[in-house]
């Protein structure tokens, strides 16, 4: 990588999730889903916000896309709305739902920007969750169904595809601390969930195998956790969050067995995998996709959930608007760790930003100097992994625009773009303005 440059065709891209931005989330005959039916309940989300509107990006997808365009982004990972597409979870196909995702990869191939989609950033459709959701064993089996119709769809013009977003996520926040839709609170529930979320992504990999030309992929969020003391306790409780975080999902699905840890992370609530089950969940996957924030430090905590774990603060370091500690060192542990536990798999960062309290200054000008930072510092640390040879083949910012933020509403910012929501006016931030000159020179811009 001569004068700090990445790879040759290494993908620069930025990402987003359709109910996070779309808006219109019953437009053109679209089921309601389970975020749409959670943001409207009261007291769920910051000041009772939703993605009614959010960034309207249904109707003004042109406009981004040309947008991206301007700022040199190559490649844009967008999630699709199952409820868009299959308003009734399965069966029929609402074909102006379709539509807009035809148009919206037509629309990407025109700008020579390269699609990634994601068939499952967590709006599950309402109907599917009025039969048990994702703790229904049917729910793989609906999932592939819904897959086998994007891939006849857009199999053509995508040529990367991801199953599941972060499905520890769905699981924890969804099904442990009820943070996020559904808004469960339950060990034993979560636990059906973790394993019908992973044969769901096998029955889509089987699915895209029987039809699919290109290359499909699970993205995960991972996390490195280290003990906050050299106490035997401590250590102990950084493992068990490792593999509760960390090997929950990746270790299924890329080694066919379960982490050691998890009977006595879930206890009684846990059920083991047969043989069967393990074989059926480690499907051939051609890229694994790495959603990098943060850095956990582990103390032991008795009176903890499963885990037993408490996220112990360091004053030391940064924190960015959602509690999160600033740790790009992180980034190249991870990217390292997953190279030699899974052997060296094609990886994708298909997520890393940070959301921080943006200034506009007089004239709108919005100069995020501390999120330029946090880009430059965390593209360094990947392109470092690179050098130690991880098989790393693209970096999408987390997000393309400020938007809806889950349980946070709009309070937090994590847009490379600024979004005005009451008129919707996009302005590129500095950061932008940086990751163009970024993708520009291959990453030579960052310098040593």
């Amino acid at each position: 990588m001569a004068d700090h440059t990445f790879p040759d065709g290494f993908l620069w891209g930025a990402a987003t999730s359709a109910y996070q931005i779309e808006g219109s989330p019953l437009a053109d005959g679209a089921g309601p889903s389970i975020w749409h039916r959670f943001a409207h309940t009261a007291a769920k989300v910051f000041e009772n916000q939703h993605g009614d509107v959010a960034c309207d990006h249904y109707r003004r997808y042109r406009d981004d896309i040309a947008l991206m365009r301007e700022l040199g982004i190559r490649a844009y990972r967008f999630s699709i709305s199952w409820s868009r597409v299959l308003p009734d979870g399965t069966g029929r196909v609402n074909a102006a739902g379709l539509d807009f995702y035809k148009r919206l990869v037509d629309e990407l191939a025109a700008n020579d920007i390269r699609p990634m989609a994601t068939l499952y950033h967590w709006d599950l459709p309402q109907a599917i969750e009025d039969r048990g959701g994702w703790a229904n064993p049917d729910s793989a089996k609906w999932f592939a169904e819904y897959a086998d119709v994007m891939i006849r769809a857009l199999d053509d013009r995508v040529p990367l595809w991801c199953t599941l977003n972060e499905p520890w996520v769905v699981v924890h926040e969804g099904y442990v601390m009820g943070g996020h839709a559904p808004g469960r609170r339950d060990w034993r529930e979560a636990v059906a969930v973790s394993k019908n979320l992973l044969k769901a992504h096998a029955a889509a990999v089987e699915a895209y195998r029987a039809r699919g030309k290109n290359k499909i992929g699970l993205v995960v969020n991972l996390v490195p956790i280290h003990a906050a003391s050299e106490s035997d306790e401590d250590k102990q409780a950084a493992n068990r969050w490792d593999a509760y975080f960390n090997r929950q999902f990746l270790d299924p699905a890329l080694l066919g067995k379960q982490p050691s840890e998890m009977a006595d992370l879930y206890g009684e609530a846990w059920s083991d995998w047969t043989a069967e089950e393990l074989a059926q969940v480690s499907q051939p996957i051609d890229f694994v996709g790495i959603n990098y924030y943060l850095r956990l430090v582990a103390a032991d905590d008795p009176s903890g959930g499963p885990p037993r774990a408490k996220a112990v603060r360091q004053p030391q370091s940064e924190y960015t608007a959602m509690d999160w500690e600033v740790y790009p060192a992180g980034l190249t542990e991870i990217l390292k760790w997953v190279a030699s536990r899974y052997g060296n798999v094609p990886l994708y960062i298909t997520e890393n930003g940070v959301a921080l309290d943006d200034v506009v200054a007089p004239k709108g000008v919005l100069d995020d100097t501390r999120r330029v930072q946090y880009m430059n510092s965390h593209l360094k640390a990947a392109r470092e992994a690179i050098g130690t040879g991880v098989d790393l083949r693209g970096y999408f910012v987390w997000s393309l625009l400020d938007n809806f933020e889950w349980q946070s509403g709009f309070s937090k910012r994590f847009g490379i773009v600024r979004v005005d929501f009451e008129t919707q006016q996009r302005v590129p931030k500095a950061s932008a303005r940086f990751y163009t000159d970024v993708i520009r020179t291959n990453g030579g811009a960052l310098g040593g």
